[in-house]
């Protein structure tokens, strides 16, 4: 029994990479009941261990045979939303774009993720995260002062991608109920990370954010805001922006000869950068953190992924799961009233083909002539 804020509503996945699986699961853990189109005689390249694929139920088809694009089809006059993460085109090929489908369908909220979006020059173009970032300014903003360096792909692939596709489809469906009326969701990773940089272009205008690395007070050119190493080699978060909170650092610390009144002035950041890491490197992390994590010092521990699932904090909100011998984090965000859950764990290719569809409408006899053809 499927839990969560979005139980009833029903998601079409069109099997693919990075964030398009990420926002399957991200409305999956919130109980929406979302069914994965995989390619028959497809292989899952990380299979039990595929965490973003968890809770779905796949349906494998032969894309190629006309009864399985039918059959998708039918699938889709009885979904409420649609993610499919494609090249522009690929859909519309197969005979699965947005006009056929719509027609079939007009209250489906139909969502595409990209990376350059549906339109523009690169639109056709290959490409992963780190260029995504790269076109908005995002990436020459983070690094060192030597180079940019990529955040992982959380910010455009599942910042900028996955979280503002979800976004688009709840909206979408929201309106489709109000209206009648679905529509097509162009999601580009392209504008979800310049999105995200809303902050910094605000900044900028103002004449407050230098056009550079490491002299901007979010990006580490702060020495407020940074990470310090301590004696023992592991890393402190050191981030009391607020002086109220700088104030802290420095009683804890008996830091004295660093002045609060300069804490935002550029001119001073070298010395209190050098008297800060100084100071940080004659204890070790664990020590650091019984004297300051308790405290509004914004003093945190660099863990490690092995070392995350045991800190306290997130022992005691269960940020971590461990599902089938695999640690996980938790569905999120957190509804008092609706709790999602982990609806199961991910399944194999085609593994619930006849339970899917036969849950969404179709007949036996449906089922038994695809299987015949050779579409299921």
């Amino acid at each position: 029994m499927r839990s969560g804020p979005l139980t009833g509503v029903r998601v079409l996945e069109f099997a693919g990479l990075g964030p398009a699986p990420f926002c399957g699961m991200l409305l999956s853990d919130l109980g929406a009941d979302v069914v994965r189109i995989d390619r028959k005689g497809g292989a899952s390249l990380l299979g039990r261990y595929d965490v973003t694929a968890r809770g779905r139920r796949s349906v494998a088809f032969d894309l190629k045979q006309p009864a399985s694009i039918e059959a998708c089809l039918q699938l889709c006059e009885r979904a409420d939303a649609l993610i499919e993460g494609y090249r522009p085109g690929v859909m519309e090929r197969l005979g699965l774009g947005p006009d056929v489908v719509l027609g079939r369908n007009p209250k489906l909220v139909y969502g595409r993720m990209t990376g350059w979006g549906q339109s523009g020059p690169l639109a056709p173009r290959a490409g992963h995260d780190m260029n995504y970032l790269a076109l908005t300014g995002a990436l020459h903003a983070i690094g060192t002062e030597d180079k940019p360096v990529p955040p992982l792909n959380l910010a455009a692939d599942y910042g900028g991608g996955a979280l503002y596709l979800a976004f688009g489809l709840l909206a979408g469906v929201i309106s489709a109920r109000e209206t009648g009326r679905g529509q097509v969701i162009d999601c580009a990773m392209t504008d979800g990370a310049a999105s995200l940089m809303s902050v910094m272009w605000g900044l900028k205008a103002a004449g407050m954010w230098r056009d550079e690395r490491r002299a901007n007070l979010l990006d580490g050119g702060a020495p407020f805001y940074d990470t310090y190493q301590c004696a023992d080699g592991e890393w402190l978060s050191v981030a009391p922006i607020e002086p109220q909170f700088f104030a802290v650092l420095l009683e804890k610390t008996g830091v004295s000869d660093v002045d609060p009144a300069r804490q935002n002035d550029p001119s001073a950041w070298p010395d209190q950068r050098e008297r800060l890491a100084a100071l940080f490197r004659t204890r070790t992390r664990d020590e650091w953190r019984a004297l300051l994590e308790d405290t509004d010092a914004c003093v945190a521990p660099v863990l490690s992924m092995a070392e995350a699932p045991a800190h306290p904090h997130n022992l005691a909100r269960e940020t971590y799961v461990e599902r089938e011998g695999i640690v996980q984090p938790a569905p999120a965000p957190r509804f008092s009233a609706t709790p999602g859950a982990i609806q199961g764990p991910p399944p194999e290719i085609g593994q619930h083909t006849r339970e899917a569809l036969l849950g969404w409408g179709f007949d036996p006899a449906d089922l038994d002539r695809l299987a015949d053809q050779g579409a299921i």
